[in-house]
């Protein structure tokens, strides 16, 4: 399985009464799809799955595949947690619903670094898809090397790594410097798609991806075309509007700008988390105005 492309990782909108907005979801599947996303991420961390109920939590997986189906898209779901027993059974769900899942790090129990190998070993024989590891540190409170990155990277049944480690660091040129052929690297810190894409990274799974989505296609397609100072430029662009989508808990300004727009009907999360700033919200939206201004 070869992952290529910007995948945006959905947000979950809400209706004025706090209920799953389904017929926004599908709008905003739908568009994200047309301006040339490779697919979508639902359940990520973007949209907000720790606050929906099981039911929701299909409803919103249904919703996804049926768009991912009818555009030929790829659909990834994300699954699994801190018990690995239960992280199997959340996988063996997604057969003929899925293409393939992200899966975190154990996150809370900070197992060893054998622990975190012998998690995966177990997922990936009792999966019915393939999984994307997802590697972000600062949420699951456990660092990989680069080591134990190849040797996931090497493991059947895995074919990519969402990269969320918040810095281009020696553990990331090492693993980047020693990639299968068939391995997917996937940025997922925003503003660290360019340095990634020039080391070799295959695209991300991107939040910011929503508000300018065509904008991240074409910079891919500039990396992969050898469009380099236009890449370059571009690149910068679009990581002052993933700073400034960031500077509040995601996905909480990525709904605000969006609920601006008319694309969702409220700007609603729920808690822990809260709505956006009218001062994040403003400055996300002038980056984007920017962006679509050009150089």
């Amino acid at each position: 399985m070869e992952l290529h492309g910007i995948y945006v990782p959905l947000v979950t909108p809400f209706a004025e009464d706090g209920e799953v907005a389904l017929g926004a979801l599908e709008s905003l599947a739908r568009s994200v799809l047309m301006e040339g996303a490779a697919g979508l991420v639902a359940l990520g961390t973007t949209g907000e799955p720790a606050t929906l109920s099981p039911e929701e939590k299909r409803q919103v997986v249904e919703v996804c595949a049926r768009v991912c189906r009818e555009r030929g898209a790829r659909l990834i779901v994300g699954a699994g947690g801190s018990d690995t027993r239960q992280s199997a059974a959340a996988l063996e769900e997604l057969a003929q619903v899925a293409d393939a899942a992200l899966v975190p790090v154990p996150p809370f129990v900070r197992p060893s670094q054998d622990g975190v190998l012998a998690h995966f070993t177990h997922l990936t024989e009792h999966s019915p898809v393939p999984l994307v590891v997802y590697h972000i540190p600062y949420r699951t409170g456990q660092a990989l090397g680069a080591g134990t990155l190849r040797r996931l990277c090497r493991m059947p049944g895995i074919v990519g790594v969402k990269l969320a480690t918040g810095s281009v660091d020696e553990d990331t040129i090492e693993l980047m410097g020693d990639l299968p052929p068939d391995f997917a690297v996937l940025a997922g810190e925003d503003a660290f798609l360019a340095p990634l894409l020039a080391l070799g990274a295959t695209g991300g799974i991107l939040a910011s991806a929503h508000l300018a989505t065509a904008q991240f296609v074409e910079l891919l397609e500039d990396w992969d075309k050898g469009n380099l100072l236009h890449a370059r430029a571009l690149g910068h662009r679009l990581a002052a509007l993933a700073r400034a989508v960031f500077a509040e808990p995601n996905p909480a300004v990525v709904k605000a700008v969006l609920a601006a727009q008319g694309r969702i009907p409220t700007p609603a999360v729920r808690l822990p988390l809260l709505p956006a700033s009218e001062t994040a919200a403003a400055r996300a939206s002038a980056c984007l105005d920017a962006l679509s201004e050009g150089p």
